[in-house]
C-alpha cells in the first residue's frame, strides 16, 4: 500500500501545547537564518564567566549565541540564582530591549563560546531587515516578559498588612506595568529573609519595596520614586525636539503613538501611571473587533506599548503634565518633575476618570476601587460586593467579579440597563443567579474605620434605606476629563472636553481662514482623541481609529509647516 508523506509543519499548532509556548518562549534560529543575521552583528569569542550585562543597565546588547551558552540570572536574597541558560542559536534579552530602562536580570558566559553581539541600533536593524527573525524575537520577549512576572524572577519584593490603600497603590502600578513582583506578609518578611531580620522594620513604617540586589530599602515610596529606583524612566533630553508628543497612553494614545512611531516620527507617549487608561482596567473587552473570545485591558495595553516601542517610540512615565506653553512654537510640555519636553505637534489624548463619591471617607484602594481586574478580584474572594454604574465598564466589572465575589449587587440610578450597556452584557447579567441589579438605588454612605466595614443605599422606588456589611464598592459612575492641565489653552465644551473641527466653527472660535482638521484643536497643530475629545464614541474601538486618524493630520500639519519654513 502506498503511503502519502505529510508535512507537519502546515498543521496548526496549539499555542497552549507546553511544549509549543517553550519553543516559543526559547526558540533555536536556524543556520540559514544566522547567516544572514551575521551581516548586521560582530562575532566575538569569550571566555567562561565573562559579564554580558548586569541586572541596572540600561540599554544593554542583544547577544545570539554561536558556540557554548549564556546564563542568565537574578540576585536573590540567599546569592545568585541562575534561572536559564541560552545554548547554541538561541538569544538573549526580552521586551526592555525595546526602551532604555534598567534590565531586570543579568547575563554571564556559562562556558567558553562565542556569541554575535547586536546593539541597539544593530537589533533595531536586524529586526526591520529579516521580519521573520523579528518576529520570532518579539514573540520571545513577551513570553520571556510574562514568565519573570508569572514566576517572580527578576521580581521586587512589596511587604505590606494586607489591606493597606497603598499596598494596593504599588501592587497596581507595578503589576500594570509588567514589572516582576513578590509580595511578602509583615510577619512572613521579617522571618523568612535574612536581610530583614538585622533591619528594625516597623509595621508602621509598611508597606516597603525590598530591591534584592543592593538589599535596599523604600519605604511607602511614590509612582514616581519607585519607577526611578526600579530604572521604569526613561531619559529625556531637555534640548531634544520632538515630532510630536502624545499626552495619555490609553487605546487612543497608544494608538497615535504606533502609528506615528511607525511612520518615522520622532515619538513620545507621557503616562501618569500605566499605558492602558480606563481601558487598561477592564477584566475583558469582548466586542473589541478580531478578539471573539475577548481580551483583557491590560493584556491589548501591553501588545500595544511593546508595538509603539518596537517601531521607536518613547514611553515616558510615571509623569503627569503640569503646563502647556501653546502660544510659542515647537510647543512646550512641563512635567510634575519640572522636565520639559519640546515638541513640533501635541496629541491629547488624556481621557477621563471615573467620578467619585462625595463622602467624608472615599475609602480610596481601602475597600473604594475604580478598576475591576484579577488584582481586586482576588481581595473580595467569597465576599459580597457593589458594582456602581450602568456603562459597559461597570457590566464588565460585575460579570468578572461574579466568579470571584459570593454576590454582586449592581447599582443604578435609572430604570434600567438598555439605554447604556451592550445587550450581551445585559443578558449576562440578567441569567446570572450571583448578580443582583438594583435599579433606581445610590449609595448614601461607606462607613468603617481604616477599611470600608459598611455600605447604606437607598431604593427609590420603595424608598428605603438598607446597611449592608460590604468591604468592596467598585465605582464606575461617569467620566470627567482630563484636562485641567490645560489652563484655558483650548476651548472646551460646558463639561469640559476639548472641542476639535467642525465644533469650533460653530463656536466661533476658529480665526484661520483653512478649516479645522477634524480632530484638531482650536490651536492649530495640537490634537485631541478619545474620550478627551467632546462628542467622542466611548469605546475602545473609536479611541483606536481616531488615534489612527490623528497621524494622518500630524503629518498634514508638520509638512505645511516645513514648507512654510
Amino acid at each position: 500500500m502506498e503511503t502519502t508523506n505529510i508535512d507537519r509543519t502546515t498543521e496548526p499548532v496549539d499555542p497552549t501545547d507546553p511544549y509549543v509556548r517553550m519553543a516559543q518562549t526559547f526558540p533555536v534560529l536556524t543556520a540559514e537564518q544566522i547567516e544572514r543575521a551575521k551581516s548586521l552583528g560582530q562575532e566575538e569569542p569569550l571566555s567562561k564567566g565573562t559579564i554580558l550585562f548586569e541586572r541596572g543597565e540600561r540599554s544593554v546588547d542583544f547577544f545570539i549565541v554561536l558556540q557554548g551558552n549564556i546564563e542568565i540570572y537574578e540576585h536573590r536574597q540567599h546569592g545568585v540564582n541562575v534561572f536559564t541558560v541560552h545554548g547554541e542559536h538561541q538569544f538573549t534579552g526580552e521586551i526592555d530591549l525595546f526602551n532604555s530602562r534598567q534590565i531586570l536580570v543579568g547575563g554571564r558566559m556559562g562556558e567558553d563560546g562565542s556569541v554575535l553581539r547586536f546593539d541597539r541600533q544593530q537589533f533595531r536593524k536586524l529586526i526591520a531587515a529579516e521580519p521573520d527573525i523579528g518576529e520570532i524575537v518579539m514573540r520571545a520577549f513577551i513570553l520571556r516578559r510574562m514568565g519573570l512576572i508569572s514566576y517572580e524572577q527578576g521580581a521586587v519584593a512589596l511587604i505590606a498588612t494586607k489591606e493597606s490603600a497603598d499596598k494596593l497603590r504599588i501592587e497596581r502600578f507595578l503589576r500594570r506595568n509588567g514589572y516582576p513582583l513578590e509580595i511578602l506578609s509583615y510577619d512572613a518578611a521579617c522571618q523568612e529573609t535574612a536581610f530583614l531580620q538585622n533591619v528594625d522594620l516597623k509595621e508602621e513604617q509598611l508597606p516597603v519595596v525590598y530591591i534584592y540586589r543592593g538589599e535596599q530599602l523604600l519605604y511607602n515610596p511614590s509612582n514616581l520614586e519607585l519607577a526611578e529606583q526600579l530604572g521604569l524612566v526613561e531619559v529625556l533630553l531637555p534640548d531634544h525636539v520632538y515630532d510630536v508628543a502624545i499626552v495619555g497612553g490609553g487605546p487612543a494614545g497608544l494608538s497615535a503613538a504606533v502609528y506615528a512611531a511607525s511612520e518615522a516620527l520622532d515619538t513620545v507617549l507621557i503616562e501618569a501611571e500605566a499605558p492602558g487608561g480606563q481601558a487598561g482596567t477592564s477584566s475583558k473587552i469582548e466586542n473589541y473587533l478580531g478578539f471573539p473570545t475577548g481580551i483583557s485591558g491590560q493584556a491589548l495595553a501591553g501588545r500595544a506599548q511593546v508595538q509603539a516601542q518596537k517601531f521607536g517610540a518613547t514611553i515616558a512615565l510615571p509623569f503627569l503634565v503640569n503646563k502647556i506653553d501653546c502660544e510659542s512654537h515647537p510647543f512646550t510640555l512641563t512635567l510634575d518633575n519640572q522636565t520639559q519636553i519640546h515638541t513640533r505637534a501635541i496629541v491629547i489624548a488624556s481621557g477621563a476618570r471615573y467620578r467619585t463619591l462625595n463622602f467624608e471617607h472615599p475609602f480610596d484602594n481601602a475597600g473604594v476601587y475604580y478598576a475591576a481586574t484579577a488584582m481586586e478580584g482576588s481581595f473580595c474572594q467569597n465576599e459580597p460586593v457593589i458594582v456602581v454604574g450602568g456603562g459597559n465598564s461597570a457590566g464588565q466589572a460585575a460579570v468578572f467579579l461574579s466568579r470571584h465575589a459570593s454576590h454582586v449587587h449592581l447599582l443604578v440610578r435609572g430604570d434600567d440597563l438598555k439605554a447604556t450597556m451592550s445587550d450581551y452584557l445585559i443578558s449576562r447579567i440578567v441569567a446570572s443567579d450571583r448578580i443582583t441589579l438594583h435599579t433606581q438605588t445610590e449609595i448614601t454612605d461607606l462607613q468603617g474605620d481604616r477599611h470600608l466595614e459598611h455600605v447604606i443605599w437607598h431604593d427609590q422606588r420603595t424608598d428605603t434605606t438598607e446597611t449592608q456589611t460590604i468591604r468592596h464598592v467598585f465605582l464606575m459612575i461617569g467620566a470627567v476629563p482630563n484636562t485641567g492641565w490645560l489652563q484655558n489653552c483650548l476651548t472646551l465644551d460646558e463639561k469640559g472636553f476639548i472641542c476639535t473641527g467642525i465644533q469650533l466653527i460653530d463656536r466661533q472660535d476658529w480665526t484661520l481662514e483653512q478649516h479645522p482638521m477634524v480632530l484638531e484643536t482650536s490651536v492649530p497643530g495640537i490634537f485631541a482623541a478619545g474620550d478627551v475629545r467632546s462628542g467622542s464614541v466611548k469605546r475602545v474601538a473609536s479611541a483606536v481609529g481616531e488615534g489612527a486618524i490623528i497621524i494622518s493630520q500630524v503629518h498634514q500639519f508638520l509638512s505645511e509647516q516645513t514648507a512654510e519654513s
